[in-house]
């Protein structure tokens, strides 16, 4: 799916943008900590664009959630994050009062990535089928959510991200998602 299908996505809220000591927010915030990952998220260039390829999802956007999720891997304390919670560049949850996923790979492996963007898809299909109503955009923005949430706390588009992290996390991934587009996979 073409990340570029979103045209409305707002970026970062303040509260996102500060983490970076950033005074702007919105799409140019999610740039500018975009950017500032770029380097790091060059080493995983080539195995992002395998994973995309296989399972017919923009590299792009895989990309985007690796930023938000582990800043590419800069965040990370020997592949976790969240407190002991989530594992990889892309954060799969291991919680058993989360997601109770099982490691796969080691943390920035492309074993990983396949594992994590299988989740992503997951969430597509459900989403897909919860809101059939939606269009493709609104329904590949609202499992970017439930990625982060759970597609049980997706209830409507104009709320999509009222119950993620920051209550921006689809938006702030579909900015960084657009400008990797342009910057790393042009």
């Amino acid at each position: 799916m073409d990340i570029n299908i979103i045209t409305d996505a707002t970026g970062a809220t303040q509260k996102t943008a500060r983490q970076d000591r950033l005074t702007s927010e919105g799409v140019p915030a999610s740039q500018q900590m975009a950017k500032i990952d770029l380097e790091r998220m060059k080493k995983y260039k080539d195995m992002i664009q395998r994973v995309g390829r296989d399972l017919k999802i923009d590299p792009a956007l895989i990309a985007g959630i690796i930023s938000r999720e582990s800043r590419a891997g800069n965040v990370l304390n020997d592949g976790w994050g969240d407190h002991g919670r989530a594992w990889g560049l892309m954060q799969v949850d291991v919680s058993p009062t989360g997601g109770n996923h099982t490691k796969q790979g080691d943390w920035n492996s492309e074993e990983h990535l396949r594992q994590a963007t299988g989740i992503l898809l997951y969430f597509i299909d459900r989403i897909g089928k919860k809101f059939s109503d939606w269009t493709e955009a609104q329904q590949l923005k609202g499992a970017i959510a439930a990625y982060n949430t759970g597609d049980g706390r997706v209830h409507s588009y104009s709320g999509v991200d009222e119950n993620t992290t920051g209550k921006d996390y689809a938006n702030d991934v579909v900015a960084r998602a657009q400008w990797y587009k342009v910057h790393l996979f042009n």
